[in-house]
């Protein structure tokens, strides 16, 4: 029973890779990789928790993407609508409101960026909605930082539950961010 867990966790809820930002991630290394398409968390991935602002190294970010010619989409949670397509909008990049860790938004994001499950990431900062989703579809997975701590009471709950599970990777051989 306890390899079987631990079969189940490694599968869906551990990340591919760890980064301490997204600018730790290197568009050349996931081009490399075999990924074309991008799917990036809004909240505390790409901006702090309920901000309109993006910092120039986000921004940074996503200009080197596309240049390196990665198809980028943000797939988001927010109760805001507006801020998510406003932030879209001015990136440049197409979004989708989604009730992560359902499939339903990767996928619709995955026909935006006209790629299949094997050419595909998804950047979160966030075991329970972002790496589960991405890892239920077989996406490259990749767990960042939070850029906040101030986040939706939701999001505090689930933390909770986040730690126990970094504990469990780790006790299984996975160092995040060493």
């Amino acid at each position: 029973m306890r390899g079987r867990l631990s079969r189940l966790v490694a599968r869906y809820l551990a990340p591919k890779l760890y980064a301490a930002s997204l600018a730790d991630v290197s568009p050349q290394a996931l081009l490399d990789a075999g990924i074309r398409g991008v799917i990036l968390d809004l909240d505390n991935t790409l901006v702090p928790w309920s901000s309109d602002r993006l910092s120039a190294v986000e921004r940074e970010w996503v200009a080197r993407c596309l240049a390196s010619g990665l198809r980028l989409c943000i797939v988001s949670n927010t109760r805001r609508p507006s801020r998510l397509k406003a932030l879209s909008q001015e990136l440049g990049i197409p979004c989708v409101r989604a009730g992560k860790p359902r499939r339903r938004g990767f996928r619709q994001a995955m026909l935006l960026l006209d790629a299949s499950p094997a050419t595909t990431a998804v950047i979160g900062d966030q075991l329970l909605t972002d790496i589960l989703g991405g890892n239920r579809l077989g996406l490259y997975t990749i767990l960042v930082r939070r850029l906040s701590h101030r986040e939706f009471i939701g999001t505090r709950l689930s933390r909770l539950a986040e730690h126990a599970i970094f504990s469990y990777l780790q006790r299984h051989g996975h160092r995040p961010w060493e």
